[in-house]
């Protein structure tokens, strides 16, 4: 006997809204990605973003990632789905001399953005704006839906998180470091 087949998981609000923008990347819709920078225009390109809020409520914030996605993608080729969330995002912009906590502009601009008790919307530009200057990987788009819809809770976890991911330093081991800690004990060459 087989086991029933289990549907796929559906995907997230944010997932969706992402793979639709990411589309129009590749798809090389311009027109569409043109619309979503005008903020204030109602187009379509705009209300269909907004179609992928889960609720009433979030409908201005899906409008919002989606014109931040698409000034980060204005003239590119490739889709960018982004990694991590906002202050990871942080943590990459900078110039060779500094980086993250070490760049002064960076550490201002995380504290702008944490600091805010409302969606600090014109600060989330900038951020997107200097990684996107910096050519940098932007935050991941389905977490920032997540991060935005859950931008006033209780103890502001999302402000936390997004301090913790700037200035907390992530650990990749070197490649050597790795062949020995899987090497059997007592091989150590």
């Amino acid at each position: 006997m087989t086991a029933p087949a289990q549907d796929p998981p559906t995907p997230s609000p944010g997932q969706q809204l992402t793979a639709w923008l990411c589309g129009l990347v590749r798809a090389r819709q311009y027109g569409q990605l043109a619309d979503l920078r005008r903020p204030a225009a109602l187009t379509q390109a705009r209300l269909t973003a907004a179609n992928f809020a889960p609720s009433e409520d979030s409908r201005h914030i899906f409008e919002q990632v989606a014109f931040l996605f698409a000034r980060y993608h204005a003239g590119r080729l490739d889709p960018s789905p982004g990694a991590g969330d906002t202050g990871a995002a942080l943590r990459r912009i900078g110039t060779g001399a500094g980086r993250g906590p070490t760049n002064p502009g960076a550490v201002r601009l995380l504290d702008r953005v944490v600091a805010s008790r409302r969606i600090p919307w014109r600060h989330l530009q900038h951020a997107i704006e200097r990684a996107r200057s910096c050519d940098t990987i932007p935050p991941s788009w389905t977490t920032l839906t997540e991060d935005l819809s859950g931008w006033s809770r209780k103890g502001r976890p999302v402000q936390y998180q997004w301090a913790r991911s700037f200035y907390t330093p992530s650990f990749t081991p070197e490649p050597r470091e790795t062949a020995l800690a899987l090497a059997p004990i007592g091989d150590t060459q």
